[in-house]
């Protein structure tokens, strides 16, 4: 099974990508936002432990998010491939998806990182703000949201090079350019 973390800053076309991945290979797909929204829902235990931390305003920590992806992860047992999009987040996640990976016998095959130009990014988040409505694609906030993956999320790159497992591509382009370019790398694992 090809494990592959689809990697990028905020608006650098992960989602899209994602459903194409899917859609070609028949990948599962393990957003880390969905699955604590679906455990939450859900009202399971992981769930009630992730709200507690959430509503007093903390982050959930990382061994909760593990066990919960592992939850996630041990329900694909038929798909080819799985897609972790949005994790890992910081290198200690990187270290713990490693872990949780070669307890069932495997690892991240790659890691796809989509690099965009943070004035493209801001672009692309303010125009999704309005097609999309969402709140959070405003100038401040996209600016909060690409420092924070700047300065904590970014360094996972670094991990993943030093791993063997990094590959670079260009994400500015049309959506099936990009799509061609992280086929050739999902294919030479």
């Amino acid at each position: 099974m090809k494990y592959i973390v689809l990697f990028g800053p905020p608006g650098s076309g992960k989602g899209t990508q994602s459903e194409n991945i899917i859609e070609k290979y028949g990948y599962g797909h393990i957003s880390t936002g969905d699955v604590l929204r679906a455990e939450m829902q859900n009202n399971t235990e992981l769930g009630k432990t992730a709200k507690d931390f959430i509503e007093k305003g903390q982050l959930v920590p990382d061994s909760l998010i593990i066990d919960m992806l592992a939850k996630t992860l041990d329900g694909f047992k038929t798909a080819k491939g799985i897609i972790f999009d949005g994790f890992p987040r910081t290198t200690a996640q990187a270290v713990a998806l490693k872990e949780m990976l070669k307890a069932r016998g495997g690892d991240v095959s790659v890691m796809i990182n989509l690099i965009v130009s943070e004035k493209e990014l801001v672009e692309r988040l303010l125009n999704r703000g309005k097609t999309s409505g969402r709140s959070d694609d405003n100038l401040e906030t996209i600016q909060k949201r690409i420092d924070t993956y700047n300065n904590q999320t970014a360094p996972v790159i670094d991990y993943y090079k030093g791993e063997g497992k990094l590959a670079n591509i260009e994400g500015i382009g049309t959506i099936a350019a990009i799509f061609e370019k992280i086929c050739e790398k999902i294919e030479a694992v």
